[in-house]
């Protein structure tokens, strides 16, 4: 392994961020810090994730939702200091890695079925 992937293995265990294993499809809860001023409050960012790019301290995700009509995408740092914690609300069943196409669709044709399954999986490995 070279000196490289060392170090941002080593920076991403000294930010100690608590990570929900999530993917492509998934709707997720940003919680953002927000400075305004001197004031700095926490604002949630709640959208579909349409993509996610590992690369180390480089891995980004992009979250998309519909705001007043008009969809509005937020490409976040996962390891951001910004980023104080992130919720999965919902598995998506989807097929694809990247979800470019759901730029085009309105309503009823852009919703990502539910996978039901992978959900109780994962409240019943909570639980216990």
């Amino acid at each position: 392994m070279n000196v490289l992937r060392l170090f941002e293995k080593k920076k991403i265990e000294e930010a100690g961020k608590d990570i929900p294993n999530f993917k492509a499809g998934d709707t997720l809860k940003v919680h953002t810090k927000i400075k305004e001023g001197k004031n700095e409050r926490i604002q949630i960012y709640e959208g579909v994730c349409i993509a996610r790019k590992n690369n180390g301290m480089g891995s980004t995700f992009t979250v998309r939702k519909i705001s007043f009509n008009e969809g509005v995408e937020r490409i976040f740092p996962l390891y951001s200091p910004n980023i104080e914690k992130i919720e999965k609300v919902r598995i998506g069943k989807v097929r694809r890695a990247k979800l470019y196409y759901m730029r085009v669709l309105r309503g009823r044709k852009a919703r990502i079925v539910e996978d039901i399954a992978k959900a109780q999986k994962e409240r019943n490995e909570a639980k216990k």
